[in-house]
C-alpha cells in the first residue's frame, strides 16, 4: 500500500498533526509533532531553520511519520511513513504548498503577521520510501 492509496490519504486528511521522527548526530531519535499537508506522493511540513530537527534533516534526511487516531470503540487506526527529507527553495510548487498551509490552518496568517511564509522558514517534503497503515479496513 502506498502513500497514494485512497484510504491512507482519506486517513490523513483528518488529521492536523502527525509526529516527525529526525535522527540526531549520535543516532538517537529526535520526534516531533508537526502540521502537514499530504498528497499522493509526498507530505510537506515547515519548521523553523534554527531548530535541532532541521540541522538533523541538514545531516542525514533520513526520517519517519506517524499518524494515528483512536476511535470511540477503541479501533486504532493509523499510518507510518518512512522516508527521506528534501528542501524546497522558493518558486510556484512552494508557494502553492503555503497557500495549502493556510486553508488548512487558519491561524497560521496571524502567527507569521501575513501570508507570506517568513525568512526564518523553510519548507521540505517528505518523500516515502515505504508505507505502512493499520485499521485503515
Amino acid at each position: 500500500m502506498g502513500l497514494d492509496d485512497p484510504r491512507i490519504q482519506g486517513f490523513l486528511a483528518t488529521k492536523d498533526v502527525a509526529v516527525l521522527a529526525t535522527v540526531q548526530a549520535d543516532g538517537a531519535p529526535l520526534a516531533m509533532p508537526m502540521w502537514f499537508l499530504h498528497a499522493p506522493a509526498s507530505l510537506t511540513m515547515i519548521s523553523v531553520a534554527d531548530t535541532q530537527k532541521v540541522r538533523n534533516l541538514r545531516r542525514d534526511p533520513r526520517v519517519s511519520v506517524v499518524a494515528e487516531a483512536v476511535a470511540g470503540g477503541g479501533e486504532v487506526r493509523g499510518v507510518t511513513v518512512q522516508g527521506r527529507g528534501e528542501f524546497l527553495s522558493d518558486g510556484p510548487e512552494r508557494r502553492a504548498l503555503i497557500d495549502r498551509f493556510h486553508e488548512k490552518y487558519r491561524g497560521l496568517q496571524r502567527l507569521w503577521n501575513g501570508k507570506a511564509m517568513p525568512a526564518n522558514r523553510v519548507m521540505f517534503r517528505i518523500v516515502p520510501s515505504r508505507v505502512r497503515s493499520w485499521g485503515l479496513g
